[in-house]
């Protein structure tokens, strides 16, 4: 939240839109993401998908990915108006365009298809909003990312942010599905024993490169820090499972492979050289096939994106 000041000084300008820049202070903990970042060959991507030709009614595909997200556009002050116990009371938001490419760099998956796809491919396309709340937050949201994605899905996530010094541990994912037991002796879980024993590297070829493992997807983003003179972190993370928030899907997606939920960690970190890196850990539920555990309702198949990217 912004303090009285630069609160007042957004509420006297009323509501702005500009091309972003730079550093935007109305944005709050968003103000270094204004720019252009970039990364080569470091996202990685893992997914389960319904797959009827397979043995296993499904098959776990990962990738190897470029990515170039921009962020371009801010809006000040935008009011939403209310009344409290003592009158007018309004909140203001600073917003924050962004545009997400993915292009493909390698993919595997197990069983093949023949699916997977070569380099070059497209294979994700998001625009979306990032908003800071300046004033009249609930406890613990104070931040927000509003994602259309055009296989037919829309994401409200809510959150807050955190700024630390130096770097952060980077959190352990399970990338293994829920609703059916985890051990990996059992057939049904061939593709993720597979690809634990022998990790996708996808087109890296440096001696030592552990490649990308399902079981433990987060780690490539802890060995990109590994000799990294990290001086500051903003944590942002947002989550769809908050209180009014929410994912909503097209028809055919509720039916087939339900993107349940979304939940995404931001690491915007500061080098001691002045430049800035961008990390990010983004875990998408999709809910399908009947658990095999007794309980009611569907698996649960992690979708976990990864990536390291630079501003340009």
């Amino acid at each position: 939240m912004l303090n009285s000041k630069d609160l007042q000084d957004v509420k006297s300008q009323q509501r702005t839109l500009k091309q972003a820049s730079g550093p935007e202070p109305a944005l709050g903990p968003l103000e270094h993401l204004p720019g252009t970042w970039k990364s080569d060959g470091m996202g990685w991507n893992m997914i389960a998908l319904p797959f009827a030709a397979g043995p296993l009614g499904y098959r776990l595909l990962l990738n190897q990915y470029n990515e170039t997200l921009e962020f371009t556009l801010v809006d000040k002050g935008v009011p939403n108006r209310g009344v409290g116990a003592n009158g007018q009371t309004d909140q203001l938001i600073a917003t924050l365009d962004y545009t997400q490419q993915i292009v493909q760099v390698a993919a595997v998956d197990s069983p093949l298809s023949g699916e997977a796809g070569g380099a070059n491919l497209a294979i994700h396309h998001e625009p979306g909003l990032w908003l800071h709340m300046l004033n009249e937050t609930q406890p613990h949201v104070d931040i927000a990312r509003l994602s259309s994605i055009p296989h037919g899905d829309s994401v409200l996530a809510l959150g807050s942010s955190e700024v630390q010094q130096g770097g952060v541990d980077i959190p352990e994912v399970n990338g293994l599905p829920v609703g059916v037991s985890h051990d990996l002796a059992s057939p049904y879980l061939a593709p993720y024993k597979q690809f634990n024993d022998a990790p996708f590297k996808g087109n890296v070829t440096a001696a030592g490169f552990p490649g990308f493992n399902p079981l433990q997807p987060n780690a490539l983003l802890s060995l990109a820090n590994q000799g990294v003179d990290i001086v500051e972190t903003t944590t942002l993370i947002v989550d769809s499972t908050v209180a009014t928030a929410g994912v909503t899907n097209i028809p055919f997606i509720v039916k087939q492979a339900n993107a349940d939920s979304m939940k995404s960690t931001f690491w915007i970190q500061r080098l001691a050289d002045g430049s800035r890196r961008l990390q990010y850990s983004q875990i998408v539920m999709l809910d399908f096939f009947s658990r095999g555990d007794g309980l009611p309702g569907r698996i649960r198949w992690p979708h976990v994106s990864i990536n390291t990217l630079t501003k340009e």
